[in-house]
């Protein structure tokens, strides 16, 4: 069974999508918030609430075969402030980076490093923090590539992020999960210009991975959204028609259309500031908006649910947003709406997880001799 560390672990949302076939060895995140929800439903053997900048490699136990980072993305968001990696939250980066160099000159080097970004990560600073990660990661000796995946393709929610996979130098790489060149499925205009951008010899450590669409059944935003939800209350007819008279008249138009169709439509709604003013949008696409944390000013989504000339509206419900995030309904969410909403609006799609771990870790693992890979006891 394979180990791994997972580090900025909030509520173990890679854990979750790694499954049962992987096997924690150290867990970390510095908020104890997000800890209290990872022990409920993973325990605390192997968790470690502090800053990574002031963990050392010896505080790591074993060797693991995966290290997984999804780094705080508030300075690398479209929607932050622009400090890149040289921001408080964001440069937290280089407290990871230095560990895995502890690591390797530990002879403990992971074989296996996934970095989880927003999609910003790519075009920061001009696309130079890209580089500098590149740089960092090739120059530890880790062959490498990125892709985007929306969950989207997965569950009900726009949801865009890359998805850096390192992979030991020294180790095979089968055909099956690299292409000679972009994919369109996983490989946007931006992939493509970050890599054209970084320095030869980076770019000769670099992998187009290859995975397949996914073919499971998508769960529809109407199949997630609950009549009688928990943790919310449905709006007064007057905070409804307050919301709608936030719309500009094409969001308005929308809702009519929604309600011509003489069927039940469900929305969702996010509030945003334009010129100045205050503004309601709306979707009925079945795709719900990207889960933001309610922090910084982000507003929280709203549903809409549409029947005729019934309107109804509320705040998405924590087991709602829960269930766009891929997690389980066993699943134990914080009691109290902000943490609950703030953990998994923070985290990480599972089934996108279990996507890369199942096309891109496990091919690679079975083309190396087990003697390569560490057998882990829990």
């Amino acid at each position: 069974m394979p180990g791994f560390y997972e580090f900025f672990a909030g509520g173990g949302m890679a854990r979750a999508g790694l499954g049962e076939e992987w096997n924690c060895i150290f867990a970390n995140d510095f908020s104890e918030r997000k800890a209290k929800a990872y022990r409920e439903n993973w325990g605390e053997k192997h968790l470690l609430v502090e800053d990574i900048n002031k963990i050392s490699s010896a505080t790591l136990p074993g060797h693991a075969d995966l290290a997984w980072a999804s780094f705080p993305c508030q300075d690398l968001s479209l929607a932050g402030n622009g400090a890149g990696l040289d921001g408080e939250r964001s440069g937290t980066f280089w407290g990871f980076l230095k560990l895995i160099q502890g690591l390797k000159a530990d002879g403990r080097k992971p074989s296996m490093v996934i970095l989880e970004n927003v999609y910003g990560t790519l075009t920061s600073h001009e696309g130079k923090d890209f580089e500098a990660i590149a740089k960092s990661v090739a120059g530890e000796g880790y062959n490498f590539g990125a892709v985007v995946m929306d969950a989207v393709q997965f569950v009900p929610q726009s949801r865009p992020r890359v998805f850096i996979i390192c992979i030991d130098e020294n180790f095979t790489i089968p055909e099956e999960v690299i292409s000679d060149r972009a994919s369109p499925a996983w490989h946007p205009d931006k992939v493509i210009s970050a890599y054209n951008s970084l320095p030869k010899k980076v770019k000769s450590k670099w992998k187009w991975w290859r995975m397949p669409e996914p073919a499971q059944p998508l769960m529809t935003l109407e199949e997630i959204i609950e009549d009688e939800p928990q943790g919310v209350k449905w709006n007064t007819t007057k905070e409804t028609q307050k919301i709608l008279s936030m719309m500009t008249p094409l969001n308005c138009q929308k809702v009519i259309a929604a309600q011509q169709t003489g069927q039940v439509k469900v929305g969702t709604i996010y509030k945003r500031t334009r010129d100045g003013i205050q503004r309601a949008e709306v979707r009925f696409d079945g795709i719900a908006g990207c889960l933001r944390t309610p922090s910084g000013g982000s507003s929280r989504q709203t549903i809409m649910v549409v029947e005729g000339p019934q309107i109804r509206t509320r705040l998405i419900s924590p087991r709602e947003a829960a269930r766009l995030m891929g997690l389980p309904e066993t699943y134990v969410l914080p009691s109290k709406y902000n943490e609950a909403y703030h953990l998994v609006g923070d985290g990480v799609v599972v089934p996108v997880v279990a996507h890369i771990k199942q096309n891109v870790l496990h091919p690679i693992i079975n083309a190396n001799s087990q003697q390569q890979f560490r057998m882990h006891v829990a």
